[in-house]
């Protein structure tokens, strides 16, 4: 049968308007374009701040937690898993301490000491770093801030850590399992106390932990950060952290009667014994000491004295003078008594 040209015309029209309409109806079936998540729903919700604690280092007693000691490999001391997300422990020590968090899984190093990250050698073992300098006596809104949005925004597995592994890198990584994990409050300090061994000295950095507000994702977003590799103060804290490396060498040493130790061949009693006398020197003058109260600047000129003596008894002991070793041992424990006293008044609180 032919059909004339208007009927073929019109069955034509009849189809292509049918395709047009199964085209607009498939179209209509695909689900308009997900609108970005809500920073808060990527996150877990954070424990409330406590209330009516007397002492965060004594309600973190409370909590039994299963006993754990720290580890010591490669260059990495008192280090703890604390969860899939965080590991904290001492500063990294040499080049098997960075392939040793490699190999863990870590990706974003957090450093949270004054002394500049040895960020190059990490980048070198694919870890970044991230550096926020804290204090002993708490955690300013600033810091709580850059350490949430580094958790929140840098790779996961985090390494938490300040020099030794026990105080102020446990209080960051306790941040990290509040706004990460999700972990409760008395959970985290008592993971401090019991875990990491962070000292009662330390009230400021538990209490903070334990009672402020941590920020929320989108005020941890908004705030303008660059996640900075290495930060520079100069000045008293810049040769504080000078101070407290050289006293620790010493610390290890007296127990040889300050002799060499070949497990540490590059730890000198001697040297270290001048740095600090010198940077002692020098701190003493700084202008932003000057208005320092009268028992602040005691305590730093008997720490320079006694570190000046150290450093004379050491020398006499290097020379073949035995008996020098008493004089270096008093002075070393009046110059660590100095320092106690005064970072008990100025430092921890």
């Amino acid at each position: 049968m032919r059909l004339s040209a208007r009927t073929s015309s019109g069955i034509a029209l009849s189809v292509a308007v049918s395709t047009f309409v199964g085209v607009l109806l498939s179209c209509s079936a695909v689900p308009p374009p997900a609108l970005p998540e809500p920073a808060a729903a990527r996150f877990p919700a954070i424990a409330p701040p406590l209330a009516n604690v007397a002492s965060a280092y004594v309600l973190a007693g409370q909590r039994a937690l299963p006993v754990r000691k720290g580890e010591d490999v490669h260059g990495l001391h008192n280090l703890f898993q604390l969860s899939a997300n965080l590991w904290s422990g001492s500063e990294p020590d040499g080049e098997p301490a960075f392939e040793e968090l490699a190999r863990l899984g870590v990706k974003t190093v957090v450093s949270v000491d004054g002394k500049r990250p040895e960020a190059e050698l990490a980048a070198k073992h694919g870890l970044r770093y991230v550096h926020v300098p804290i204090e002993y006596k708490g955690l300013t809104d600033d810091e709580l801030l850059q350490l949430a949005k580094t958790f929140r925004e840098c790779e996961a597995p985090f390494y938490s850590h300040c020099f030794h592994g026990k105080h102020r890198g446990p209080a960051a990584a306790a941040v990290g399992r509040l706004v990460l994990d999700g972990a409760a409050r008395e959970q985290v300090i008592a993971e401090m106390r019991q875990w990491c061994g962070t000292a009662s000295d330390y009230e400021g950095l538990y209490r903070d932990v334990a009672m402020k507000r941590m920020p929320t994702p989108e005020e941890s977003r908004d705030y303008v950060f660059d996640f900075p590799v290495q930060r520079s103060f100069g000045g008293f804290r810049e040769a504080m952290v000078v101070v407290a490396r050289r006293h620790d060498a010493l610390k290890k040493l007296e127990k040889r009667d300050f002799a060499l130790d070949p497990a540490h061949p590059d730890i000198d009693a001697l040297e270290s014994a001048k740095q600090l006398a010198d940077t002692f020197a020098t701190a003493g003058t700084l202008a932003e000491v000057v208005d320092r109260p009268a028992d602040f600047h005691g305590w730093m000129e008997g720490s320079m004295v006694e570190a000046a003596a150290l450093r004379d008894a050491l020398q006499r002991l290097r020379a073949g003078d035995a008996t020098a070793l008493a004089p270096a041992r008093k002075a070393y424990a009046a110059l660590t008594r100095a320092c106690a006293d005064c970072h008990a008044q100025y430092r921890n609180y």
